[in-house]
Formats: structure tokens, sequence, C-alpha cells
């Protein structure tokens, strides 16, 4: 379950990180200490859902990004859908982190 909780916090950071905002901010904006959201990041703690919703609302970002990694899963197009179904682990991981670049691409450009 760790391994689960450090991806989450990867993406909590990578979110943050994206709309310029530093941990003690995102903090303060949860209602919890900085130390509380360092080991949210970190993998090591989890949170009430109720402080999960508002992170998700706080970071504008659905909590099917920060669970699963993915924003909006009903969207994309069944040819990309069934390309990665027959791609390898390793070809998956390459093009969700390519795609996560492009986004935070395009994110900053707004």
């Amino acid at each position: 379950m760790s391994e689960q909780f450090e991806k989450i916090g990867q993406r909590i950071r990578t979110r943050r990180k994206a709309l310029k905002m530093n941990q003690a901010e995102l903090a303060e904006l949860l209602g919890i200490s900085n130390n509380h959201m360092s080991s949210i990041e970190n993998g090591k703690h989890s949170t009430k859902l109720e402080t999960f919703l508002k992170l998700c609302e706080c970071l504008k970002t659905t909590p099917n990004h920060l669970l699963l990694g993915c924003m909006y899963p009903q969207n994309a197009p069944k040819n990309i859908i069934d390309t990665l179904s027959v791609c390898d682990e390793e070809t998956i991981k390459m093009m969700s982190e390519y795609i996560e670049f492009m986004y935070l691409k395009n994110l900053s450009k707004k």
C-alpha cells in the first residue's frame, strides 16, 4: 500500500508545483501542518476523505488524477486506448511520462 501512497504523493507534488504553489501554501489552504503535507507528498501518511476532496479542489484536479494518474479516462480516444492495450509496461510508463510532460507544458502556457 505504501507504494500507492508514494505515487499519489508524487502526483500531488507534481500538480502543486505545476500550479506554482509551495507546500506551506497548500497546507494552509487544507488546514493541516506543513509536516503533515510533507508526509502526504512523501507517501508516509494518507488523508481523511474530507481533506483529500479539498486537496483535489485546491489543486484543480480530479480524484482520478491523484489516485490513478488519469484525469478524464472516459475522454481518451478509443484508438489510443486500443494501442496502449497491446503495449508492455515499460512502453506504457514511458508514454504516461510523456503525456504528463506535455500536460504540464500546456498548463504552463496558460
